[in-house]
């Protein structure tokens, strides 16, 4: 019988994973084609909202919405992105989550484009909306020999915490 690769989560995972949510730009998105039931990724525009939770802006036109529109479960795969060395060591972070769409209030788009702010350019088009990506759970890849599955309690901010911008 093998062991399994998958160690206890500890504040050290946490603190990685909440890094890696604290500190995306983008993401891959993965969903449902309700058109052929096959699944669907494309590379995204994310970051995280004040509360914590993983937010995208994305065009009601792309097929990826539309799939979020028919089924709220994705796939969301947050990466740290190194200039050298060998992907497969980099950290990451693949989430199963909940989309729904979120009201754009000032708050919600000065801290968009606090990050994005090459945004400005569609932010206001009536065609794009944000949407929360609620983690039901995950695993994180944190190198070599360093897998840990992760809960909602897990990624959760700690109380009184917002989420940091920059």
């Amino acid at each position: 019988m093998s062991k399994s690769p998958i160690r206890n989560t500890d504040d050290l995972a946490r603190g990685t994973a909440r890094g890696l949510l604290d500190g995306m730009c983008h993401a891959t998105l993965a969903v449902i084609d309700p058109e052929t039931g096959h699944p669907h990724l494309s590379r995204i525009l994310c970051q995280t909202d004040a509360d914590g939770q993983p937010m995208a802006l994305l065009a009601g036109l792309a097929t990826h919405s539309r799939a979020l529109a028919a089924d709220p479960r994705a796939g969301l795969l947050v990466e740290n992105t190194q200039p050298k060395g060998d992907p497969m060591t980099w950290p990451r972070l693949s989430l199963q989550v909940t989309a729904s769409q979120l009201p754009s209030t000032p708050e919600r788009r000065e801290r968009w484009l606090e990050r994005h702010p090459r945004s400005q350019l569609f932010l206001g088009l009536p065609d794009f909306a944000f949407w929360q990506l609620t983690p039901l759970g995950g695993l994180l890849n944190a190198g070599f020999g360093a897998a840990f599955r992760l809960t909602p309690a897990d990624l959760a901010l700690p109380a009184n915490e917002t989420s940091p911008q920059g």
